[in-house]
């Protein structure tokens, strides 16, 4: 120790910045003084009188004895270890002589995990309830895990932690346990230079930075306030234009006697007048270098987390933001007094009666939330008041100022103790406040002009189905009448020349042409079926048949879903709505929006347009805030808190019961403007039919048709087979004439298809002596 702080006076340091324990603080203070080096330091303070030292850490003395005197203890444990010193410890016993506290001071030092089970296994067996322990963290969190284990952590067991970081313990276990646990908070995390810090803190990377996935220590901020001093009194030094250099007069420690630095009582001076703003609050220093004029704040262990409970200071000592009995953890104090309710005038959440110049107090407003209120407060078994929030806001954090206004300042600033609104649970407000379970689960919704009714246009007959499926009707109409003229024209079946009969020698007339089905009358047939009235002419052959058969079915389903959504259409008249989406309206310009002041919408658009979205909004949609609010006074009072257990319970009870559902059909619909629940149903009916509903019958058609054409290529192929053995023709050749008969559509003057290998044909007779369905071979003689 003593060559390590010569070496430092050596090189000529202006002071030192560190730490000490039980075994090093008189040394190294003695030195300090010797040298005239001052030492700042972040250890527990010290009761003695070392004028070169500064200690950063506040004595929490003050402030456990005066927690002690509020809760009148008469009996209780106080755990202990000497590396912190015999301050505590002396304090507490010059009290317990003065008030008959019986204390029992056990000194836990070199207790193992073992030790601390059966040290508390035998206090129980004493009845010991109530402990103080003034412990390092490493000591605390294992004696407190040992509590648990041995099921000290229900109700009737209290414990006040004797250090300045409540925050920094872990105590889930402890939080559905029962017991009672309170402690002291030196660095407030709503401060705005501790927000900052911990902005940047939380981007750090754990990579790089071991240990910064969890908050810092109050150590830790107590080292970065020791920084921030000592930069300060630079700058003091400065202004003051004070040479402090130490060039030539580093000097030796060890020389009997030691040359003290001659400028160090200016800088011993100077620190000593550092005032400043830090994360541990106020920073300033008495004539001995221990902090004054500092504050910490109280904390009790709830249900959901710690909160804060009151503060302590020199002046005002412990003051507590609530009453003394809901200190002791007992719902019940809450039953003989009168709660504060804040709510906001929103109908029909609250409203005023029509005549309620003639009630008074609660019985003047109506609606959702005054109903609620009094079915919770039945539940509870409270008194309560309904306040309306003086400036109508909701609740939001002015960003320069940090203070709060509507409901949630309420809340935070401790004018009222409950809010019974339709208040929207977000991360900023859920930091400073308890919310219960919800009562209403809601989105964003975008209120516009109720827009006008679209009346139905000349072709609005046409609306049933959409564009491309006309389109594709259209174009399945004349594909249908071309295949059906082809597989016509190459299936013989469809042709009307005959062979004669044996035994005829004429041929008489015929009145019906040879294929009925050309392509006017295919497009006739088409039309016929589509329109569902039929035709005069049907098909003969198998692939014709399948042609109309896959046609009429596409008719069918066609015609039947056209007629089925036509109804809709024609009946009911269309709301045309601008706006569908909070997308929509992000994309346009030219409707002007805006949103509540203080409100949860307004904290969604203003996050979105900083993370990316809503860049298309238009100046003059911004909100314009109003006028600038008061700032409220330095020392205003957090927020009363109200136990959120018993109202969960109730807002269960409620949901459970059917009582949350019947209010709102109550005022939503029973006494609302709004109509029924599927009132705004109607219109999915009269939705346009698209592609895809109807697709699968085009697939169906255009597998018919496929069909239907190698059908008639069989037959064309068969046809021309059985040709061929008749006539003793070649494969070919009679595919061929097959294939000219069904190009040309011409038959042989006697009924017969003309081929290269005949003699041309002639007529025998008038045609007057031919009979309809005979026909005569000529003889092929001239």
């Amino acid at each position: 120790m003593c060559l390590k702080v010569c070496s430092q006076y050596s090189r000529g340091v202006f002071a030192i910045f560190g730490l000490y324990d039980k075994r090093s603080v008189n040394t190294l203070t003695s030195f300090c003084g010797a040298l005239h080096i001052s030492l700042v330091t972040p250890s527990f303070p010290t009761e003695g009188e070392g004028q070169f030292t500064l200690q950063l850490r506040p004595s929490i003395r003050g402030a456990l004895l005066s927690l002690l005197d509020h809760y009148d203890w008469s009996r209780f444990v106080f755990l202990y270890d000497t590396d912190r010193g015999y301050a505590i410890l002396q304090a507490i016993m010059e009290r317990a002589g003065q008030n008959g506290w019986q204390v029992s001071a056990i000194c836990v030092e070199s207790f193992n995990e073992a030790a601390y089970r059966r040290l508390l296994e035998d206090l129980d067996r004493r009845q010991e309830r109530k402990y103080v322990i003034d412990l390092e963290p490493e000591r605390l969190q294992s004696i407190l895990e040992q509590a648990v284990s041995v099921g000290k952590h229900v109700k009737g067991y209290h414990y006040i932690v004797a250090n300045l970081g409540f925050k920094d313990i872990s105590l889930e276990r402890f939080m559905h346990g029962g017991a009672n646990v309170t402690g002291f908070q030196l660095v407030d995390f709503s401060k705005p230079m501790v927000i900052k810090l911990m902005q940047r803190w939380n981007k750090l990377d754990q990579r790089e930075y071991p240990g910064s996935e969890s908050p810092p220590k109050y150590t830790s901020s107590l080292t970065y306030d020791g920084v921030l001093v000592m930069a300060e009194a630079f700058r003091n030094l400065r202004r003051q234009k004070i040479d402090i250099s130490r060039r030539g007069n580093a000097g030796d420690c060890l020389a009997n006697p030691a040359a003290p630095w001659n400028q160090g009582i200016d800088m011993e001076r100077t620190l000593k007048q550092v005032r400043i703003q830090g994360l541990t609050g106020n920073i300033q220093f008495d004539h001995y270098g221990r902090r004054v004029n500092y504050t910490m704040d109280v904390f009790e262990l709830k249900s959901n987390g710690p909160r804060k409970i009151g503060y302590w200071n020199d002046i005002d000592k412990l003051v507590l933001v609530q009453n003394e009995n809901s200190l002791s953890n007992d719902s019940s104090a809450m039953e003989n007094r009168t709660v504060v309710v804040t709510t906001i005038m929103e109908g029909p959440y609250v409203m005023l009666k029509k005549n309620w110049e003639m009630y008074e107090g609660n019985d003047q407003f109506e609606g959702y939330c005054v109903d609620l209120a009094s079915e919770i407060a039945k539940h509870i078994g409270i008194k309560y008041k309904i306040s309306i929030v003086p400036d109508g806001k909701y609740g939001a954090r002015d960003p320069e100022t940090k203070i709060w206004n509507g409901m949630v300042g309420e809340l935070v600033y401790g004018k009222a103790e409950i809010a019974v609104a339709p208040l929207t649970i977000t991360l900023v407000r859920e930091e400073v406040i308890d919310f219960s379970k919800p009562f209403m689960s809601l989105g964003i919704s975008i209120m516009i002009k109720k827009p006008q009714k679209s009346k139905p246009g000349v072709f609005s007959f046409l609306d049933p189905l959409a564009y491309e499926i006309w389109m594709c009707i259209v174009f399945a109409y004349i594909g249908v009448s071309v295949v059906l003229f082809l597989v016509s024209r190459f299936s013989p079946y469809e042709w009307h020349a005959e062979e004669p009969e044996e035994g005829a020698t004429e041929q008489g007339p015929n009145d019906q042409p040879p294929n009925e089905f050309g392509i006017f009358n295919s497009l006739w047939f088409s039309l016929g079926a589509f329109m569902q009235q039929g035709c005069d002419i049907s098909p003969r052959s198998l692939s014709g048949r399948i042609v109309g058969g896959v046609w009429w079915f596409f008719t069918l389903i066609i015609i039947s879903s056209y007629t089925a959504n036509l109804a809709a259409f024609l009946t009911v008249e269309r709301m045309v709505s601008p706006i569908e989406s909070a997308e929509d309206l992000a994309k346009q310009t030219e409707i002007a929006y805006g949103t509540l002041d203080s409100g949860s919408t307004k904290e969604f658009f203003r996050v979105s347009r900083e993370s990316g979205g809503g860049k298309r909004r238009s100046p003059e949609t911004k909100v314009k805030p109003k006028k600038k609010e008061v700032t409220t006074k330095k020392k205003i009072q957090r927020v009363k808190y109200f136990s959120i257990t018993p109202v969960n319970l109730a807002v269960l009870k409620l949901s459970e019961a059917g009582v949350l559902d019947k209010l709102k059909n109550k005022w939503w619909y029973d006494k609302g403007e709004c109509g029924p629940k599927d009132s705004g149903s109607k219109d999915k009916s009269s939705q346009a039919l698209s592609l895809s509903n109807v697709a699968g019958v085009f697939y169906i058609l255009v597998g018919g048709l496929g069909l239907a054409m190698l059908v008639a290529l069989v037959e064309f192929c068969y046809k021309s087979r059985a040709e061929a053995k008749r006539m003793k023709l070649t494969f070919s050749e009679a595919m061929r004439n097959k294939a000219r008969l069904s190009i040309t559509g011409s038959v042989g003057e006697n009924g017969r298809v003309l081929t290269p290998d005949c003699p041309k044909a002639v007529h025998v007779g008038h045609a007057s002596l031919r009979h309809p369905g005979l026909a005569v071979v000529s003889s092929g003689l001239p």
